[in-house]
C-alpha cells in the first residue's frame, strides 16, 4: 500500500491507489500527517505516529517520494537476531518455557499445547528460518509469544536472546520433542526458588574422568556437572552472569554441557531430578544432515575440552 507525490495519472499511481485502498482512512490519513511531519523535520511527532499506526495494527514503510502500508505480523519478524533491541513483551511473568524451533512444527504445537493444559507458565516459540507456522498461530494468546528470525539464527545465539530479553526470572528451555505429562514445571521453579540451584534438570550427568573429559555419564538424580537442553530450568541471572550460552554453538548438540560447565566455573550449581516428561522423536538429532551434525558437535566439544578438560575443581564431588 503506496502512497507518493506523483501524479494519480500514472499507470504506477493508479495501481498504488488500488493497493492503498486496504489500509483504513484513519490509517492513511495517519500516514499523511507523519510524511508532513518528516517534512519539517518533526521527528519525534513522526515517531508517535508510526507508533499510532503501529497500534492500530499496521506498518509504515518509507520508499522514495511516499510512503507504504503493511498489515502488521502478529508477531514479530527479524531478518536477523541482533536485529532484537527488546523483549516481545513488557508484561512480567515467573516463568516462561522457550522453545527455539527450525521446521518440524507439529512437535512444537504438541509441546505447547501441552505447556498451556497443564501450566500457567507463559510461552515463547523462537523460529528459525521461514516455515508454514499456521498451527502455531492458532496458540497465540497472552501468555504464548512468537519470535522469527527469517534468515535463520544459530542455536547459541538465538538462547541468549532468550535469555537476555526474559520477562521472567526464570526460563525453562526445551526442545519440541519433550511433552508434558504432568506439571513439571512447578517442582523445577520450587528447587530454582531456594537460591541453592543455578539450572534444574531432566537429564544430565558427570563427567567421565578416566576418559578424559570425552564423555557424560549418567549417575542419576542429585547435583551434577552437566545438564542437557529437552528440559532445562535457569535462574536468568545465573545464566547471564556466567556469560550464557556460546554463540558460536550454530547446533543444540553439546552446547548445553559447554554452557553447563561456564556456569560451574562461576560456582553455580546444577540440580538433576525426575520429572513427568517424556521424549517423542528427537528430529533435531535423528532428521539433521549427520555430516552437519557430528561436524557441528566436534567443535563444540572440542572447545569444551580446550577450555574445561584438567579443570577438575569445578566439577561435582560427588563420583
Amino acid at each position: 500500500m503506496w502512497w507518493g507525490e506523483s501524479s494519480w495519472k500514472s499507470e504506477r499511481s493508479l495501481l498504488a491507489y488500488d493497493l492503498i485502498m486496504g489500509a483504513p482512512d484513519n490509517v492513511f490519513e495517519l500516514g499523511r500527517s507523519r510524511q508532513a511531519a518528516r517534512g519539517v523535520m518533526d521527528f519525534a511527532l513522526a515517531d508517535q505516529l508510526r507508533d499510532q499506526i503501529a497500534e492500530l495494527g499496521w506498518e509504515i514503510l518509507d520508499i522514495p517520494g511516499g510512503f507504504e502500508f503493511r498489515a502488521k505480523s502478529r508477531f514479530p519478524i527479524f531478518a536477523y537476531m541482533t536485529d532484537m533491541r527488546h523483549s516481545f513483551t513488557d508484561t512480567k511473568f515467573p516463568v516462561i518455557c522457550a522453545l527455539i524451533v527450525d521446521g518440524f512444527i507439529a512437535d512444537a504445537a504438541i509441546s505447547v499445547q501441552r505447556i498451556k493444559a497443564i501450566s500457567d507458565a507463559a510461552v515463547v516459540i523462537l523460529v528459525s528460518g521461514t516455515h508454514d507456522l499456521s498451527t502455531l498461530l492458532e496458540l497465540l494468546d497472552n501468555r504464548t509469544f512468537i519470535i522469527q528470525v527469517s534468515q535463520g539464527v544459530g542455536w547459541g545465539e538465538a538462547a541468549n536472546a532468550l535469555l537476555k530479553y526474559s520477562p521472567a526470572p526464570y526460563i525453562v528451555i526445551m526442545d519440541p520433542s519433550t511433552h508434558l505429562t504432568a506439571d513439571a514445571i512447578t517442582p523445577v521453579l520450587e528447587k530454582l526458588n531456594t537460591g541453592d540451584w543455578s539450572a534444574v534438570g531432566w537429564k544430565g550427568g558427570l563427567i567421565n574422568l578416566e576418559d578424559e573429559w570425552r564423555t557424560v555419564d549418567d549417575h542419576g538424580n542429585g547435583e551434577v556437572d552437566v545438564l542437557f537442553s529437552y528440559f532445562l530450568a535457569l535462574n536468568v541471572e545465573h545464566a547471564l552472569g556466567a556469560g550464557g550460552f556460546n554463540a558460536r554453538a550454530v547446533y543444540y548438540r553439546n552446547a548445553d554441557i559447554e554452557f553447563s560447565l561456564r556456569l560451574r566455573q562461576t560456582h553455580g550449581r546444577l540440580l538433576q531430578m525426575d520429572l513427568p516428561l517424556i521424549q517423542e522423536r528427537h528430529h533435531g538429532y535423528y532428521d539433521v544432515n549427520p555430516e552437519f551434525r557430528e561436524a557441528q558437535s566436534k567443535k563444540t566439544y572440542d572447545r569444551i575440552l580446550e577450555r574445561f578438560r584438567g579443570k577438575d575443581e569445578i566439577l561435582v564431588t560427588r563420583r
